[in-house]
């Protein structure tokens, strides 16, 4: 029994996401319909091996094709999900099957070796690798079956590799959209990637071992779907949490066009000055969700015009920008409430929690929030 649930526990993981971004239609992005694809391969791939392993193995010759098909499109489906995080605006079969029609190519050919082989032979080789050996069909198979894992380990290089250059290359955009960056925007997506590495890890000493070493042994299953199951959820749970890290995409074409078409007739001057308006007098960046559209839809023009100028001005991005307003509502706020708890000045000068004070502090003066009060209360006497 305990076997039965350890083999399902990524299953019903995998599961609980699927419906959870389906189910969730306000917020439904390219990236997150991605991840939900992603889901339900992983779904598939685990429901197969739990055939494999549990009482219904009998059953299993009849998904072996459809889990060598899925299983080797599951990780150029996680690449292209975090290119529409980062750098595509949604996906299409031209600009991104380059990164499918290999595998399924090659999984294509191995689903005509199977239709070719003798159901008998086809069906004792999947429990037994040395049954008829001799057959020219099953050495066939077996050939494939060893190209394909080396294809599978590339695909999980290639998938990890590509992910982290991506995430190199457009996380700063991230740091020019969200104001509060530091709690974990970009980080999250970095923990994705990380998480696909453990998940990786774990199927490749799988691989490795073989289906036939694992089988007669619980201890190996309770351990691998163990990691199996807490990595497909963390990756659901940081994955419905993420926002785009290029966020551009996420924008309507018709208010970056219209923001554009004024952003012409406005000039960079009345453009800073009413930014400072924005931010001195209103304070808007006491909005803990403050992001640069919102700025746009006060000022009139365009993300890359406010983007430039507040470069162009004080030599820093969005982020950096509205925090240093809130670390000087920090020092006021502070000043006037010496006993406000840590969590009640976070939330009172717009960081929206306490960890994003304390790496805008960091960032800002190198000092952590304990350093910083001694600080304050030494210039104050």
């Amino acid at each position: 029994m305990a076997k039965i649930i350890f083999l399902l526990a990524p299953v019903f993981a995998s599961l609980f996401w699927i419906i959870a971004l389906y189910s969730d239609k306000n917020n439904q992005t390219n990236p997150r319909k991605m991840l939900m694809i992603f889901m339900i391969i992983v779904f598939i791939c685990f429901t197969s091996h739990y055939l494999y392993f549990s009482p219904l193995r009998h059953l299993y010759h009849y998904v072996d094709v459809l889990l060598t098909y899925v299983g080797h499109i599951g990780f150029p489906i996680y690449y292209i999900y975090f290119r529409l995080l980062t750098v595509d605006e949604k996906f299409t079969f031209k600009a991104h099957g380059i990164y499918i029609v290999p595998s399924l190519i090659l999984t294509t050919i191995y689903a005509i070796g199977v239709l070719l082989t003798p159901t008998i032979e086809y069906r004792t080789w999947l429990f037994d690798d040395n049954a008829f050996s001799d057959s020219l069909y099953i050495q066939f198979l077996r050939n494939m079956r060893i190209f394909l894992r080396v294809w599978f380990l590339l695909l999980i290089s290639a998938t990890y590799i590509g992910n982290y250059l991506l995430l190199k290359k457009y996380g700063y955009r991230a740091e020019q959209y969200y104001s509060d960056i530091n709690d974990g925007k970009y980080n999250n997506a970095s923990l994705l990637n990380y998480s696909i590495l453990i998940l990786t890890a774990s199927s490749f000493v799988a691989l490795v071992l073989g289906r036939q070493f694992i089988l007669p042994k619980d201890t190996m299953i309770y351990v691998l779907w163990t990691i199996y199951a807490i990595t497909v959820y963390f990756i659901g749970y940081m994955g419905i949490r993420q926002k785009a890290v290029n966020p551009t995409f996420d924008l309507e074409e018709n208010e970056l066009n219209k923001s554009t078409e004024t952003s012409i007739l406005i000039d960079q001057n009345i453009v800073h000055q009413k930014i400072l308006l924005l931010f001195s007098e209103k304070k808007i960046y006491l909005n803990s969700r403050l992001n640069i559209m919102d700025i746009v839809k006060e000022v009139g023009t365009n993300r890359t015009a406010i983007s430039n100028l507040i470069n162009h001005h004080y030599n820093q991005n969005f982020c950096s920008f509205v925090n240093g307003y809130r670390i000087e509502e920090l020092a006021r706020v502070h000043a006037e409430n010496p006993k406000y708890t840590n969590e009640l000045l976070a939330e009172t000068c717009g960081f929206g929690s306490l960890n994003s004070l304390k790496r805008a502090l960091d960032a800002k003066t190198g000092l952590s929030l304990s350093d910083w009060k001694k600080q304050q209360k030494q210039l104050d006497s």
